[in-house]
């Protein structure tokens, strides 16, 4: 089939050079490009009257679309071409053209479908247009005959790594098949990982740790898989892998230590998705735990990526270890004089009706001790939800206090000083300065 299909197009081929040298090229030239104009520029009109949004269920099938417009378009515009010059000449230049533009719909909407259902946000998405025209181009250098000869002068240029004779074209089919399989790889993993996420029943860190590992299996066995497919046989990467275990233990030892970290971090739970901590000074919630780092979120907003390894072997204060409450405290002063235990009783009344206090355990409101404008009062309170700041509710209950206090007569102190200037003597009841020796 694959010989009959290169004579065919080989035939088409001699015949487009035949038509070079005849006087009705011109005319397939003019066609050719009246054909490619028309079509860019009814796809433009159909593109810019298009609605900007879809629904979610239509989106697939309208991004799809988008994209074969043009091709489909020339590809029509090629056939009534063609058949309408048919009558009057050799048209072989549009013979070759027609199935260009039928293939360059196709690769289009195969390559878009692969974006579409291995990564969406991936290297498919970013580099989409570039992978189908060089598909597109590899296809169109083989129905002109040219791609065998390509491949003949690869496969030419040999070199040897250990006992295994390499060629650049061996090279490019390993690299396009551990492309595929590892695409494939790493779309079956996004699906193990999205069924674990939604396992109620497992923890959270074993999620991430059973994601992770089904990831990293399933694209070393793409590339077990891949290698020996073109025939490259797995020992001649002891080589590498030997040159990588050195690198490892000179200088990406650090890196190994934050990898390992990370698996221990997520095996032992000691720090948790949601936890909220203070690691090198900074405090916030652990959004995310990376194979290599950690995602911690301040409350205003600030992220800091600190490495695992930092975590295994510093202190870490985990303020929800056990449980997500966390005390708090407002301290407060009252004037020598006013009615201490009535405060006392006010500042704890005014934090058991805050929604976000805790009533069990309850706030309580101490003395601590005897300052020098006033008497010093601590108000403690729980809250179950520190992940959603503290400033907010330390605040309603210090404003509440004020109002209380004001509507109480109990005064707040403010710090006071007694300065007494004493008036300088007069002169002539300075003592008598002494005679000089």
């Amino acid at each position: 089939m694959n010989d009959r299909l290169e004579a065919e197009f080989h035939n088409l081929l001699l015949a487009a050079w035949q038509d070079l040298q005849q006087p009705g090229l011109a005319w397939q030239l003019a066609a050719l490009a009246a054909c490619v104009l028309a079509a860019w520029l009814l796809s433009r009109g159909v593109l810019r009257r298009a609605p900007g949004t879809m629904p979610a269920r239509w989106e697939f099938g309208a991004e799809g679309l988008k994209r074969v417009l043009f091709p489909l378009f020339a590809l029509v515009f090629l056939v009534v071409a063609r058949a309408a010059l048919h009558q009057y000449m050799h048209v072989s230049l549009l013979d070759l053209a027609a199935p260009l533009a039928g293939s360059a719909a196709l690769i289009r909407i195969l390559v878009y479908s692969l974006r579409y259902a291995f990564a969406p946000s991936g290297v498919l998405a970013a580099f989409e247009r570039g992978i189908a025209l060089v598909v597109w181009g590899a296809f169109a250098l083989y129905l002109i005959g040219v791609l065998p000869v390509i491949i003949d002068g690869l496969d030419a240029i040999q070199f040897q790594v250990g006992r295994q004779h390499i060629s650049i074209w061996l090279v490019l089919q390993a690299l396009f098949w551990a492309t595929l399989t590892v695409l494939a790889a790493m779309w079956a993993g996004s699906a193990v990982e999205a069924r674990l996420m939604g396992a109620a029943t497992l923890h959270p860190n074993l999620r991430v740790v059973f994601s992770r590992l089904v990831k990293v299996l399933l694209v070393a066995l793409a590339l077990v898989i891949a290698l020996p497919m073109v025939g490259i046989d797995l020992t001649v990467l002891s080589v590498f892998g030997g040159a990588l275990g050195v690198g490892i233990g000179l200088g990406l030892q650090r890196i190994a230590s934050n990898y390992v970290s990370g698996f221990i971090l997520l095996l032992e739970r000691s720090i948790r998705i949601g936890d909220m901590i203070t690691a090198d000074q900074f405090y916030g919630e652990v959004k995310d735990i990376t194979t290599r780092y950690v995602v911690v979120r301040a409350l205003d907003g600030r992220e800091a990526i600190i490495p695992n390894e930092l975590l295994i072997t510093t202190k870490v204060l985990n303020h929800s270890y056990t449980d997500n409450k966390v005390r708090h405290s407002l301290d407060v002063q009252v004037a020598y004089g006013a009615d201490v235990e009535r405060a006392l009783r006010l500042m704890e009344a005014i934090a058991a009706r805050q929604p976000r206090v805790l009533k069990d355990p309850p706030p309580l409101a101490f003395l601590t001790g005897f300052a020098e404008s006033g008497v010093a009062l601590e108000l403690g309170f729980w809250i179950a939800d520190p992940d959603q700041g503290t400033l907010a509710v330390k605040s309603e209950i210090g404003l509440e206090v004020l109002r209380r206090f004001a509507a109480e007569a109990i005064a707040i102190p403010f710090p006071q000083r007694e300065v007494r200037i004493l008036s300088a003597p007069a002169a002539d009841k300075l003592p008598p300065a002494p005679a000089a020796g």
